[in-house]
This record gives C-alpha cells, sequence and structure tokens, in this order.
C-alpha cells in the first residue's frame, strides 16, 4: 500500500544571513502492507508528521519517490487522495456546521450522492458511538466526540488506506481507550491499511502490527514491538536491600548474571537476560550470602528503553524537550506539492 524510496525533506528558514536548509527528512525508505497497522514514532521534530504530508500529497518530497496505493504522490496526487482517508492532527471539521452535514459534504466532495454519503455517515456514526450527534455542531462535542467525528470524515469514502496523525492528542485516558478500540476496529471489521502517528508508547504498542521509529529525519528501528523489546539486552533487575552494609554483596551476586549495574542508595538494578529464568537462583544466592531483600522487582523492555537504546536518549526525555523549547522559526518547504 505505501512504497517509499530515499525520500527528503528540506525547509528553507530566516531570511538574508540568517537563511538556512533545515533537512528534516533524510532519505526515508518505507514499505506498508496491505492490512497492517503501522505506528510511526519519534519525538516532535524527529519527521513523523512531514513524512505523512509527503505521503498524502501535501507536500512534495525535495527528493526520493513514494507509491501510495498504487500511485505516485508527485505525478497521481489527485489519485491518491482519493484513495485515501486522512485525520490531521488538529482536526477537519467546521465548529458552526452540524455533524452530519461536514460528514456528508466530505463524502460528496469524494464524489458519493448525497443519499450514499448520508447512509455511510449514518453507519459510521452508529460504529463510532456518535449516536443522536447527526444534528450537534462540533463546537458543543467533547474532544472524543470530535475525534471521532475526523475519523468519520476520514472513512466517509470506504478507503483502503487510513492516515492518521496523532489522532489522541489531548484526549483523556478514557476517550483515548475509547478511540483505540475503533481505530483497531478500523482494519479488523472495515479490512483498511492504518498508518498511525504517534509520541505515545502504549498507543504503538497497543494497536500496532509493527512499529518505525524515526529519530533526526531517518528511520532507525522497524518490526514488531516484541521483536524491538527483545532487541534491548535483557529485563530490568531492581534490588532494595535490607542495609547499605549489603549493598556490595548484592551488586556483586547480581553482576554475575547481568550487565550495567548501577547502585542508587540501597538499591542496586541492572539488565538481566531471561530475568524469569535467572532470578530464583539470584534469590538463593543472595539469601545464603545474608542479603535480606526489602523487594525485588523485575521490569520487561518498553519501547522507550528500545528508543533510548537506539539513540541515546529517552523518547519521553525528548518529546518533553520538544514541548518545552520556547518559540518556533517558521520554515518554508523547498518544494510544495502541485495544489495542496
Amino acid at each position: 500500500m505505501i512504497r517509499a524510496r530515499g525520500l527528503v525533506q528540506t525547509f528553507h528558514t530566516g531570511k538574508g544571513r540568517q537563511k538556512r536548509e533545515v533537512h528534516a527528512v533524510r532519505g526515508v525508505d518505507l514499505d506498508v502492507a496491505e492490512g497492517e497497522v503501522v505506528g510511526f514514532l519519534g519525538p516532535n521534530g524527529a519527521g513523523k508528521t512531514t513524512t505523512l504530508r509527503m505521503l498524502t500529497t501535501l507536500l512534495r518530497p525535495t527528493a526520493g519517490t513514494a507509491t501510495v496505493a498504487g500511485y505516485d504522490v508527485a505525478t497521481q496526487s489527485v489519485d491518491v487522495r482519493r484513495s485515501i482517508g486522512y485525520c490531521s492532527q488538529v482536526g477537519s471539521t467546521f465548529s458552526g456546521a452540524y455533524a452530519g452535514d461536514e460528514v456528508v459534504d466530505h463524502g460528496m466532495l469524494y464524489g458519493m450522492s448525497r443519499s450514499a454519503a448520508v447512509a455511510k455517515g449514518q453507519e459510521l456514526f452508529d460504529k463510532l458511538q456518535l449516536d443522536g450527534l447527526w444534528r450537534r455542531m462540533p463546537k458543543n462535542m467533547s474532544g472524543g466526540q470530535k475525534r471521532r467525528l475526523d475519523i468519520a470524515m476520514a472513512l466517509i469514502h470506504s478507503p483502503s488506506l487510513v492516515f492518521l496523525d496523532e489522532p489522541t492528542t489531548g484526549l483523556d485516558p478514557q476517550a483515548r481507550i475509547n478511540l483505540w478500540q475503533h481505530i483497531s476496529d478500523l482494519r479488523d471489521r472495515e479490512g483498511a491499511t492504518v498508518f498511525l502517528t504517534t509520541h505515545y508508547l502504549d498507543e504503538a504498542d497497543a494497536l500496532a502490527d509493527r512499529i518505525v521509529i524515526i529519530d533526526q529525519g531517518r528511520i532507525v528501528a522497524s518490526d514488531t514491538a516484541d521483536s524491538l523489546k527483545a532487541s534491548v539486552a535483557g529485563d530490568l533487575v531492581d534490588l532494595e536491600v535490607g542495609g547499605a552494609e549489603q549493598v556490595a554483596v548484592a551488586r556483586d551476586r547480581l553482576a554475575s548474571i547481568s550487565s550495567d549495574l548501577e547502585v542508587d542508595g540501597r538499591h542496586v538494578r541492572g539488565r538481566v537476560s531471561r530475568a524469569g529464568k535467572a532470578v530464583p537462583g539470584l534469590l538463593r544466592d543472595l539469601e545464603a550470602s545474608g542479603v535480606t531483600l526489602e523487594s525485588i522487582e523485575v521490569v520487561r523492555p518498553t519501547l522507550d528503553d528500545v528508543f533510548l537504546t537506539l539513540t541515546g536518549r529517552s523518547l519521553r526525555d525528548a518529546e518533553a524537550a520538544a514541548e518545552a523549547e520556547p518559540g518556533a522559526t517558521t520554515a518554508v518547504p523547498a518544494a510544495t506539492a502541485e495544489g495542496a
């Protein structure tokens, strides 16, 4: 459904002597098979949304090629747009229109008759738990309802490929979980391929068949969540000993089966391969050495551990730093898609 080779996007920022090039995407190769749900992970500024905008024909690639649903994004942009559904990060509904009218009008833009758009729209409202909201304006809806309405608009013409750009940003936890189920149903019930950009690790873990991680404009990993986690050097074992005098002994015992040891007060931590098998023997060694434990915790690797291993920084830390960065520089793409 998606095939990209060497995708590049370069922006120009500033004027005069301040003018410079920003390489937002640096040669992305990407394949998405029919029926896949792919989670596209990375911190703000990593190139997620820029890549998605190229694939949806909103930006013309500076270099490289991509086909989406069998059409070239640069030379067949109209065909691409007719074949996909797109739910943008900021939404696309007009707050002063009725929700049902918004969905029907969107369907008619894709060539549907009014009667067909009404029937499909009402079907989507039922599936997305928007019952009773056909004659309500988006400005009077909750955040979760508006995001489900955005998804209904993306699905009104029954696309085989759906792009969702951070669809749960700003939602409360319950609304996020509810929306996860709707996204899963796109594949399971509608047979759609889903390309999901997100910076929520639990979201990617729960929804994606495969996870693609982008950092500084480059793809740094692509695999299932389980395989990516397995690539991290073992489970984290955290021992809290009964007294400071026992820390050195506990560290020596853990060192026999662990790597990357660290000591924090009465806590001794290290990575252990297949901890479930190794920990019983470790406990016997600690008891024989006279070490008493206040607690022991075994933590499986997370996607954030994967990101830390691959890039040397935490995805959560990188996200927080990007969101906290003051000021934003307006960037102009080196080339834009025709008619975007």
